[in-house]
């Protein structure tokens, strides 16, 4: 098991690397995560939800990503309150007190899913959620050593030297630790380390010396890792070539990060674009003009909503408009854009409605059952091959729909998706990923005005860093002494 000593430590990226090696060793492996907090998820082959950052160490392992991977999955909808998801399927949502009170069933599910991978596989690597050394959360703990305390699960810590503090880490959360857990520790990880090792070795002698606990090894700061996230925002929320800003031939993207904005991972293919010039938009922050502007995915549409007009972007998409840009809305972002929000059962809040955008003509009821779907199929002006996923709640009806974006592909068929506007200026769509698809991906920055648009192919991008993070650890690391801790 793989725990940090603070949240965003690596841990999820160290799993993957680990799945990687075991893959090219012929080993079985499977990533596990118990417990994970992330509005960013996937669908899996049985049909089901799961954190994005276990879907991408499926990838690494080789596996299909699988509801088992991720048994107990909590999706924030506010400052307190979650949608908590077990074994892939939505069940209710709690505010953290109930949920702190439910936690002896969701270990069930944990520990029910862990059985099955053991079975089914020779190694499984589990990730810790944020840091064992949450004292207030000790108690019922099911995601750090809790569970590892319940299975016998030997640990591994990794700390975050990029941060600073790494050595009052690493010894601060041990003292945190009772004495069982602390035994269980069979070594530490220094991630994200830049400059001369030779000037770091006396400190991780001392640490050696203080703790009794070895050092696995020193994981350099690895930069343009093409990984999809759990659920932070990139550091650098601007992303763009050099070479294409220098030659002009930039198509300008901007994208408002909403309170509960959630699958940001769809947007990972335009900030690596070459030909794009990308922008987050945090609150408080004028957006720069933009060629296409796009409302990403909600967990709480009405309040996104609300969000956005008290921070004047409905001024902002008008404007735009009116000069021509391009607006494209994904699940919560194509809600938005309608004529009405209704939420008559209080999935996401309070229950009500509110007014949408009303620039396409639909209407959408949010419902209790979430559409959990994997999808194939072409842009619906052309050829262009997609594939992506649907996790929503809602049902959409309205005239707009009869002019679809897309037609994905069924078993007596095809059925349409989403809206396109008469003008060409607005599409909509609920479907996540279509920007992977190197031809979508081509076809739709074509669409909002990008002259010879080049392909890019994100998947082998992602294989590629997934590839170069298991090379670095391999070197790094000292794999045979982490490998001989796994029983």
């Amino acid at each position: 098991m793989i725990q940090g000593t603070t949240s965003d430590a690596g841990k999820s990226t160290l799993v993957a690397g680990l799945c990687r090696l075991a893959r090219r060793a012929g080993v079985r492996v499977a990533p596990f995560k118990p417990q994970n907090m992330a509005l960013n998820s996937a669908v899996t082959v049985d049909g089901g939800e799961i954190g994005r950052a276990q879907a991408l160490q499926a990838v690494a392992a080789g596996v299909a990503p699988h509801t088992d991977f991720n048994p107990v999955l909590l999706k924030p909808t506010s400052d307190r309150g979650a949608q908590v998801i077990i074994h892939g399927k939505a069940h209710f949502n709690l505010d953290a007190r109930a949920y702190h009170d439910y936690k002896p069933l969701a270990f069930e599910a944990v520990l029910a899913s862990y059985a099955r991978l053991r079975a089914g596989y020779d190694t499984v690597f589990v990730e810790g959620a944020g840091s064992p050394a949450e004292i207030n959360l000790r108690d019922r703990d099911i995601a750090n050593m809790g569970f590892a305390e319940a299975v016998d699960c030997p640990v591994v810590l990794v700390a975050d030297i990029d941060r600073g503090g790494v050595f009052a880490h690493l010894t601060g959360t041990l003292a945190c630790l009772s004495t069982s857990e602390q035994a269980r520790v069979a070594g530490f990880i220094i991630n994200r380390f830049r400059g001369d090792l030779s000037l770091l070795q006396p400190g991780l002698d001392w640490l050696e010396a203080q703790t009794g606990k070895p050092v696995l090894g020193v994981v350099p700061y690895l930069h343009g890792l093409t990984l999809d996230a759990e659920d932070m925002l990139p550091p650098q929320l601007h992303a763009a070539t050099a070479a294409g800003v220098a030659e002009g031939r930039t198509l300008r993207v901007v994208v408002p990060v909403l309170p509960h904005i959630s699958n940001h991972t769809d947007f990972d293919p335009l900030r690596s674009h070459p030909q794009v010039d990308f922008h987050y938009v945090r609150s408080g922050t004028p957006p720069p003009a933009a060629d296409l502007i796009i409302l990403p995915g909600s967990k709480n549409v009405q309040g996104d909503l609300a969000f956005l007009r008290a921070q004047g972007w409905e001024g902002v998409l008008q404007r735009h408009l009116r000069y021509g840009g391009k607006v494209m809305g994904i699940c919560g972002g194509m809600q938005m854009l309608g004529r009405e929000v209704a939420d008559p059962h209080g999935v996401e809040g309070v229950p009500g409605s509110v007014a949408g955008f009303g620039w396409l003509d639909f209407a959408t009821t949010l419902t209790r059952e979430k559409t959990l779907k994997n999808v194939r199929g072409r842009l619906a002006w052309g050829d262009a091959e997609v594939a992506g996923y649907e996790i929503h709640m809602g049902e959409t009806a309205g005239a707009a729909l009869a002019t679809p974006a897309l037609q994905l592909a069924t078993e007596a068929g095809e059925r349409p998706d989403g809206a396109r506007s008469a003008d060409g200026q607005l599409l909509a769509t609920y479907v996540h990923g279509l920007f992977d698809t190197p031809a979508a991906c081509a076809a739709l920055l074509a669409w909002a005005g990008l002259r010879e648009a080049e392909p890019v192919d994100y998947p082998a991008l992602r294989e590629a860093s997934l590839d170069r993070l298991a090379d670095t650890l391999a070197e790094h690391l000292d794999l045979p002494r982490l490998l001989g801790a796994i029983r």
